[in-house]
């Protein structure tokens, strides 16, 4: 597998972070989808990679910029396919690396609250986040949880 930055021009990204959008829609109210669309990762203060296996999209990521010193996960996504395969340790651990070379010192996020994102939060815990306060514009909201770590 390889992790490469992605300009969100192709097809296959577009349709998968369109996946990723209805989802999240589908199973948490409209005032609580806080996941970015093509033009919220299109922005400058935003990096964006593929996971690519092969020719196959199994994954992706970005980091927000939030300030010259904090950065935000939005959009991680694994392919149904490939849940629990690795693909998405792999892509945090990169980006991880990747906010501490831009200058990070901290790293935040903002996933679900319900079951269907325990995987997430799992995830997230095991690489060092911790359940911190909203951060940023965000506020509190009974279907967040918020994290933090420090790199």
């Amino acid at each position: 597998m390889r992790i490469v930055v992605d300009d969100l021009s192709g097809s296959r990204i577009v349709a998968f972070l369109e996946e990723h959008l209805q989802e999240m829609r589908a199973i948490t109210p409209p005032e609580s989808v806080h996941a970015l669309d093509l033009d919220g990762l299109r922005r400058p203060e935003v990096t964006f990679w593929s996971v690519m296996d092969g020719g196959v999209l199994v994954g992706c990521g970005a980091v927000k910029r939030l300030d010259a010193a904090h950065g935000e996960v939005k959009s991680m996504r694994t392919a149904p396919a490939r849940k629990r395969s690795g693909v998405a340790s792999m892509l945090l651990k990169h980006m991880i690396n990747e906010a501490t070379t831009m200058g990070c010192t901290r790293l935040s996020l903002e996933t679900g609250s319900t079951d269907f994102f325990l995987p997430a939060r799992t995830l997230y815990e095991r690489h060092g986040f911790a359940y911190c306060e909203p951060f940023a514009d965000y506020r509190h909201d009974p279907h967040s949880v918020y994290m933090t770590r420090t790199l």
